[in-house]
């Protein structure tokens, strides 16, 4: 028995691909396999563990063991084998499920209660159905008794994946916490998802010339879909708790109101099965009680509960149609089968055409068509080889017991569609930390990118001057460094002012790419430098850098040499500028070049002015930030009521901006309340300062060796031309700041 269940349980963490079978087995190799695998499912368990029912949806062991043998002796050998005797005339009473045909049924709530026969007599009655059963299958069947075996090892199978769910429950009850069985595996951890672009069109849904499908998994019709986008993985525990930590079961925003009602009266605030024992959510697995791993999939989650989550990410659960045309269409989805079932948006209803057979076994499946909702996939409890791409798993909308998890979908994004999602989730992320911070690339919107402009023309702020004047003096040895034909790739190019001299100090390049975040001063920097310089190709990215560095396909193939002034480099934390140092390194190859402008260390006095001036450009633009998310995420904070800091860290050789509070308040943004005391503080952009020494330092860990660097004079600014080194970094990016 421990080998077969461990053969099972190994089975179960690998999914078959698209549902594919196990090899092929006879007709009696296979109901003894199956069989045999119900067996070993509960070879750890204790009768008492067997005898007990947690709740009314879920049913006891010994329940499960004499039901599925009870459907071979009703549908196969009582209408179908000469001579048979049933095992015990009770028993069609007993362990009826629903199958109204067949006759009367005791309670599914009371099944608890069948304390008699007991688990000795329920393992005689299944080895009294599998002798004759073996001598029906060996006499040799007709294809309307295949098919009706076939059926009856499917709903076995489901059994099996039914009985640990329930023994799962019951077990959640006990103080003990024991486990289904301790070797169990642990869910396999994972990233997070990525969305994959899925055609749209007419396509073919439901089953086609598959060995066996449940009836409702067809008649095979046609569905027209708009083109999408499917997450590759599922949701994650990480990403859940996140959803709780933002208030996600308390925002009636987010919940359909059948969800909320539900959430509100069973006092939803997690998963099903988590407990938080100090800092640390634990769960209830078939492992026992674990603690929650933050990179596996979260299950035991309802329908209600995956639509609020959905709707909170921005995105939404896939109908089913869409889930299985991209199953069968992309072969880069993962846990489609092997970690939980995925609640689709779609209702359990009968497809075009579907007819229920007039039999008993015709209330399999038809007469559950309302109230539930359909899931797809399979889990890790899920026998191998069950699922299919056609496979319809259904429950109600509230139920939580079952094994279930989220994959999330979405319409093809639109840019500004992501970018203020990406903008929310960023918001109420920091807003949300002890320290609250601002992430400074949203400074950046029309108003903002004026704003900086206009600070670039204080007497006070000396770096756009300093370097300008820099790259004036050492703009034809930058040209002479940049191959001809080569295009220039700027990070951050806000107005291109700039740019001006590399390009008039390089006529050669091939194309200019500015990359910004911020559409309107993007578009209108391009317009400018067409008409400056017509015959050089101008090819503006609206990205966020810091994202992935990316050459439009047509200049694939030509030299790239990067671009960064500004001093932005200074805006990321050191393991941050390495990452991003990095990730240039690796999109340019070895052998790249990579001009970086640095701000310098000086005097403080020098450093505050130009980030505190006298008329107050500096701290408009960091107050822009809140004008911003009150426009954009209807929130409502009082622009007035914060004032501009500027703060010299010398510990970190940066200089800080805060937005600090005048007030005790209270803010909203999203649906989500955040206080602020009087004095407390919004950390908006930190600007770190250089030597030449600590600058080098950080490019060597990068991957990146100093070719040429020029000084200015004070205040003093640094350029530092840069050659990738063969073979790339050693040393962490994390290691040492």
């Amino acid at each position: 028995m421990q080998a077969l269940f461990d053969t099972w349980t190994a089975s179960c963490t690998t999914a078959p691909a698209e549902g594919a079978t196990p090899p092929a087995l006879s007709l009696a190799e296979r109901y003894d396999a199956v069989r045999g695998r119900t067996d070993a499912l509960v070879a750890a368990l204790g009768a008492e563990d067997m005898q007990a029912q947690s709740m009314p949806d879920a049913s006891p062991a010994k329940w499960h063991l004499a039901h599925t043998t009870w459907f071979f002796e009703t549908f196969l050998l009582g209408p179908n084998l000469p001579g048979y005797s049933v095992f015990d005339a009770t028993f069609g009473y007993l362990f009826n499920s629903y199958y109204e045909a067949v006759g009367p049924r005791h309670p599914r709530p009371m099944r608890g209660l069948i304390t008699r026969p007991g688990i000795d007599g329920v393992r005689a009655y299944r080895a009294h159905v599998d002798t004759h059963m073996r001598r029906f299958i060996a006499a040799g069947l007709d294809a309307e008794r295949e098919a009706l075996l076939r059926l009856g090892l499917a709903h076995e199978e489901q059994h099996q994946e039914l009985l640990v769910m329930d023994v799962q429950h019951l077990f959640a009850q006990s103080p003990l916490k024991p486990a289904f069985h301790p070797a169990w595996p642990a869910a396999p951890a994972g990233p997070a998802g990525r969305y994959r672009h899925v055609a749209g069109g007419p396509v073919r849904i439901g089953v086609a010339d598959e060995a066996f499908a449940f009836d409702n998994e067809g008649p095979q019709h046609t569905a027209w879909l708009e083109p999408f986008q499917l997450s590759d993985r599922l949701v994650t525990n990480g990403q859940w708790l996140a959803f709780m930590a933002l208030g996600g079961y308390r925002r009636p925003e987010l919940w359909l109101s059948d969800g909320w009602a539900q959430c509100q009266a069973e006092g939803w605030d997690a998963p099903l099965y988590w407990q938080r024992e100090g800092d640390t959510w634990f769960h209830m697995t078939p492992g026992g009680w674990q603690p929650v791993d933050p990179d596996a999939a979260v299950v035991h989650v309802s329908f209600y509960e995956a639509d609020a989550y959905a709707r909170w990410a921005g995105a939404r659960l896939p109908t089913e149609a869409e889930w299985e045309h991209a199953v069968r269409t992309r072969h880069d989805l993962e846990q489609v089968y092997d970690t939980a079932w995925q609640w689709t948006a779609s209702a359990y209803t009968a497809y075009p055409g579907f007819t229920a057979a007039d039999d008993a076994v015709g209330e399999y499946n038809g007469k559950f068509m309302s109230g539930q909702m359909v899931l797809r996939g399979g889990a890790s409890v899920t026998p191998p080889g069950h699922s299919r791409p056609s496979y319809r798993n259904f429950y109600r909308p509230g139920q939580r017991w079952m094994f279930a998890g989220v994959r999330l979908a979405r319409a093809l994004a639109r840019a500004d569609d992501d970018e203020r999602q990406a903008f929310l989730r960023d918001t109420l992320a920091g807003l949300s930390t002890p320290q609250k911070t601002f992430s400074p690339k949203y400074f950046y919107d029309g108003a903002g990118s004026a704003l900086f402009e206009a600070i670039c023309e204080t007497p006070e702020y000396y770096p756009t001057r300093t370097e300008t004047g820099l790259l004036h003096t050492i703009a034809p040895a930058l040209a002479a460094a940049i191959p001809d034909d080569a295009v220039l790739l700027e990070l951050g190019s806000g107005a291109s002012d700039k740019t001006r001299l590399l390009l008039d100090a390089k006529p050669s390049l091939a194309a200019y790419v500015p990359v910004d975040i911020s559409p309107d001063a993007l578009q209108g920097a391009a317009e400018r430098l067409r008409s400056a310089y017509p015959s050089l190709a101008i090819v503006p990215v609206v990205a966020d850098f810091t994202q992935g560095i990316d050459v439009p396909d047509a200049l694939a193939g030509k030299p790239v040499v990067a671009f960064f002034p500004g001093s932005t480099i200074g805006n990321f934390e050191p393991h941050e500028a390495v990452d991003l140092m990095r990730a240039v390194r690796r999109r340019l190859g070895a052998g790249a070049r990579f001009i970086v402008g640095a701000d310098q260390v000086k005097p403080v006095d020098v450093l505050l002015a130009a980030y505190d001036d006298a008329e107050g450009v500096t701290a408009a633009f960091n107050r822009n930030v809140l004008v911003r998310i009150n426009r954009e995420l209807g929130a409502d904070f009082d622009v007035g009521a914060f004032e501009h800091r500027a703060v010299w860290n010398a510990a970190k050789s940066r200089i800080e901006m805060h937005l600090e509070s005048s007030v005790a308040q209270t803010v909203t943004v999203a649906g989500q309340r955040f206080a602020f005391e009087a004095g407390e503080t919004i950390h908006t952009e930190n600007s770190h300062k250089f030597t030449p020494e600590s600058f080098q330092a950080l490019a060597e860990r990068a991957g990146w060796a100093i070719e040429a660097q020029w000084i200015s004079d004070t205040p003093a600014f640094g350029v530092f031309l840069l050659k990738a080194v063969q073979g790339g970094p050693v040393s962490d990016s994390r290691g040492g700041s």
